[in-house]
């Protein structure tokens, strides 16, 4: 298969993982007991300046949380474009597919050090797929 290929996949992966990311958070509620549901409202009642604006902890995670999913949707949109470069010479991309396989390797690091394996397993997808379109461009400039 062709790094462009490869770059299409990881692509549509991460895009998947934006919806599922974005459909998850904007619908969860709290479900684990009252203690939550007290955490959930003290984060959303108790506002303070911060950065001179007035936010709550609440701002803060829903804030986060949404850019997130937006840095997701934006990986998968630079990688759909990549693929479309990477018809031409995909060896000149190697460095721009090794940022972007660091930058998953720190997310999922992230991820297993504050979060739970779903999103982990999503990242480790995404990144052995850059992997492989990372290989396949320098066996496609080998070969040039």
């Amino acid at each position: 298969m062709s790094t462009a290929r490869f770059l299409r996949i990881a692509s549509i992966l991460a895009l998947v993982q934006a919806i599922a990311h974005t459909a998850m958070f904007l619908a969860a509620h709290p479900t684990h007991g009252p203690e939550e549901i007290a955490v959930v409202a003290a984060m959303k009642s108790h506002a303070f300046l911060f950065g001179g604006f007035r936010r709550t902890y609440w701002d803060m995670y829903f804030g986060y949380g949404l850019l997130a999913a937006l840095v997701v949707a934006f990986e998968a949109v630079l990688l759909w474009l990549l693929a479309g470069l990477a018809r031409d010479e995909p060896a000149r991309l190697r460095p721009v597919i090794a940022l972007l396989i660091a930058y998953n390797v720190a997310h999922a690091a992230l991820l297993f050090r504050y979060f739970f394996l779903v999103p982990i397993v999503a990242d480790a997808v995404v990144t052995l797929t850059l992997l492989t379109a990372f290989v396949s461009a320098r066996k496609t400039a080998a070969t040039a």
